[in-house]
Parts: structure tokens; sequence; C-alpha cells
């Protein structure tokens, strides 16, 4: 469905000094940067698949992402997006893909959300049954109800969010791009966002390519992780496998009945002790979860087990001084 081969792009940045001398001179002589954005980007994506693109800011996220939705010409490379190439073949492209940017809107400030997404009917040319088939269905799973009929200006980030998804849904896209999708929402926006993306992904068969630095929402939604640094993929698999190559450490925590026992056991560090609970990390590669709550059972009344896995945000952090980005 995707196919990326070779991508480059490169931007010339104005370099000047601080001062007044050097923005006078700046007026007749100018000096440029050249900034390589991303180099020799090459990735396929499936159809149906759920992509996490991510890496540091700067990393060359977003420029992929619009050389792919069309909107930016790379300097060398090639793209194949179910057979249109984006930069050439735009009107037919757009018809397929739906995009969100999470800092830039697709709807009109002033006006009703219902009056946007009837003008993105227009400019996408949806049949009238389609278009009302789908917005029933996305102001239903997206509830939608109680806003549509207010201007967008005075909707809440949350709000706002949802009604951008289902305006680049609207037009029943095969490929929904999503840049920073639930950025400064609230736990329950985030998680109707998330419910919603499996969703039509589920049941509509929708290719996802999310970016985000929130990992909760790649850990929820993505079954395979890229990583860009300084513009280069570094990292394509699935988040299991790099769960067994960066993390071999547990978090175990124990409660049990008032005890001033000491836990020295090997591979076992002390993350906080108290007389009633204790919160350990292990590591797996010395010692098996099961040895040490076996241990632990033989020396305190036990009456709680948590067992945990290191966050994944520890885990990309580790990624990235792996690659030194």
């Amino acid at each position: 469905m995707i196919e990326v081969n070779g991508l480059c792009k490169s931007f010339k940045v104005a370099k000047r000094t601080a001062g007044v001398k050097a923005s006078f001179k700046s007026l007749f002589h100018r000096e440029y940067d050249i900034v390589n954005a991303i180099k020799d980007v090459s990735f396929t994506i499936d159809t149906g698949e759920i992509v996490g693109y991510i890496g540091p800011n700067g990393a060359g996220k977003s420029t992929t992402i619009k050389i792919m939705s069309g909107i930016l010409v790379p300097d060398s490379g090639t793209c194949s997006i179910l057979g249109h190439t984006p930069w050439h073949e735009r009107v037919n492209h757009v018809k397929n893909i739906g995009v969100v940017f999470g800092q830039r809107s697709q709807l009109w400030w002033d006006v009703p959300v219902i009056d946007s997404f009837e003008l993105l009917k227009d400019i996408y040319k949806i049949p009238p049954k389609e278009y009302a088939n789908n917005l029933d269905m996305l102001t239903e799973t997206l509830q939608l109800d109680d806003f549509i009929n207010i201007p967008v200006r005075q909707l809440s980030l949350g709000q706002r969010m949802r009604c951008e998804i289902a305006a680049s849904l609207l037009h029943s896209p095969k490929i929904l791009f999503l840049d920073e999708p639930t950025i400064g929402l609230d736990a329950i926006s985030k998680i109707a966002v998330r419910k919603f993306i499996k969703e039509i992904n589920k049941e509509k068969n929708v290719t996802i390519i999310l970016t985000t630095h929130d990992m909760s929402d790649i850990e929820a939604l993505a079954d395979r992780i890229l990583l860009i640094g300084k513009g280069t993929i570094l990292y394509d698999g699935n988040l299991s496998a790099l769960r067994n190559k960066y993390s071999n450490d547990k978090i175990i925590t124990i409660e049990y009945a008032r005890s001033n026992k000491s836990i020295n056991l090997p591979g076992v560090t002390v993350l906080s002790y108290m007389e009633e609970r204790a919160v350990l990390s292990i590591n797996t590669k010395i010692i098996s979860v099961s040895e040490v709550i076996s241990s632990l059972v033989n020396s305190y009344e036990i009456t709680d087990v948590t067992v945990e896995s290191q966050p994944v945000d520890e885990i990309i952090v580790k990624l990235y001084k792996e690659y030194a980005i």
C-alpha cells in the first residue's frame, strides 16, 4: 500500500548573528546553512497496519508525513501510496488520505462545526448518501452531538480534536495520518480518541500512521514502530521485540504484614522500602520473577503482589541513547 524508498529532503536556513550591524549586513549579504531534514528514508506499510512513527524533535517525522501527504516535494527518492506519487498526483492522492495535525486546524474558526463538514463534503465531492452515513457514524462514535452546531472557536481542545478527526474521515479515506492527535487532551478525551482509532482501523481496515511524543499512545495503538533520528530510520519492528531487547527489568510491588526484614537478593534493587510495602526492580537476566516472589513468600507474610514491565518511555530513552539521538 505504502512504499517509500530513499527519500531525502533538505532546507536552506538563513544564518544571522545578533546585533544591529549583523542585521544591516544581512540585508545585502545573507548566509545560509543547509539542514538535512531526512536522508535516505525507506519503509513499506501494509493495508490495515497501525504504525507508530517516533523520534525526538527535529528528527524528520513531520517532514516525512508532509511528503507522504503531498504537501512537500522531496529532493530525491520515491514514494508510492496506493499507486500514486503524492506530489505529482495530488488530487487523486488526497481522495484516499485523511490528515490530522494536532496543532493545525482544517475547520473554519468562526462557523459551526457542521458548516465546516458541509464545506468539506463539497470539496471532496462526497456523494450525499455516503456523507450522511459517515456523518451519522462519526457523530455517534466520537460523541459530537452536543457541540456539532457550535462555532469551532468556542470548543474545548478535546472537542475540537474529535471534530478534526471526524473531518479527516468524512470522505472515507483508506489511509489516516495522525500527527500528535492527543496533544494537550485530558485523560477522558485521550481514551475516547484512542478507542475510536482502534475501531476505525478494525471495522474499516483504515491504515494509520501515528506520530507522537506520547508513548502511551504508541503502547495503546501501534503494533509496529518506526524510529527516526537525525533524518534516518534507525529501528523498524514491533513493541514487544523492543521490550525484549531493551527491557530486562521488571518492577514488583509487594505488600505484607509489618516487617523490618531487609531484602537482599542478587539482581534485585530496592527502589523503596517501608514496614508494610516495598517496590523492587528485578534484572530478569540474573533472577526470574518467580524466584524473587518465592523467596519473598518464605520471608514475608505477603498480602498483595503487583508485577509491571518497565515503562515504554524508559525503553524509548534507552533506544535514543543507543543511537545517540
